[in-house]
């Protein structure tokens, strides 16, 4: 098995952040089809110690809430860089739509990540408030919305857009619905969230 920079074990490359090296060796581990990997594949991959996985995440399950996180971390940058709209629905339509965009590139890894993030774990994670995080910079100051429920809509809607989309990627990574069905319900989740703000 390759190692990432065919690094000795227990030796990072100078500078470079451990815990990015981990979830590097993850990522190329599920590319390969290697969604059941053990901690000492992961750590074989990535060419660190058998305790370094551990001591840096703790569990396969908090590594595959990190790399849901690096998942929202693309889709906010690529949120970033799209052209701006003035509209907050046009945003959160937008943001949806590169949401999509991102969990199809790669739609076997997406799906195993998912479907971990989806079960019980000792530990909580931050996945919740990292996506909510996303929609909050997509609504922005609400320009467009309601101005007498424009409060409402800045202080709920992240979160009930980061239950609906969660949802919609829950049925997706069930095989319940198809990638081209993924891009319609996403959209149909935020539309609807969205009528109870949106100025006609």
């Amino acid at each position: 098995m390759a190692t990432i920079k065919n690094r000795s074990p227990g030796i990072p490359v100078r500078g470079e952040p451990l815990r990015q090296t981990v979830l590097d060796a993850a990522e190329t581990l599920l590319r390969e089809g290697k969604a059941d990997f053990s901690m000492r594949d992961l750590a074989a991959q990535a060419g660190v110690s058998f305790a370094t996985p551990f001591n840096q995440f703790g569990s396969k399950a908090a590594i595959m809430r990190a790399l849901s996180g690096r998942r929202i971390d693309t889709m906010a940058k690529r949120f970033a860089e799209a052209p701006t709209l003035p509209g907050a629905a046009e945003r959160v339509l937008l943001a949806t739509a590169i949401a999509v965009e991102v969990m199809l590139e790669q739609p076997d890894v997406n799906r195993t990540v998912m479907g971990w993030i989806g079960a019980a774990a000792p530990s909580s994670g931050q996945v919740r408030a990292h996506s909510s995080a996303l929609w909050a910079v997509a609504l922005g100051a609400g320009e467009g919305l309601l101005a007498f429920r424009r409060d409402q809509a800045l202080s709920t809607l992240p979160a009930q857009l980061a239950f609906g989309f969660r949802g919609v990627l829950s049925f997706w990574t069930a095989g319940e619905l198809s990638d081209k069905a993924l891009a319609l319900n996403a959209r149909d989740v935020a539309s609807t969230l969205l009528l109870a703000f949106a100025e006609p």
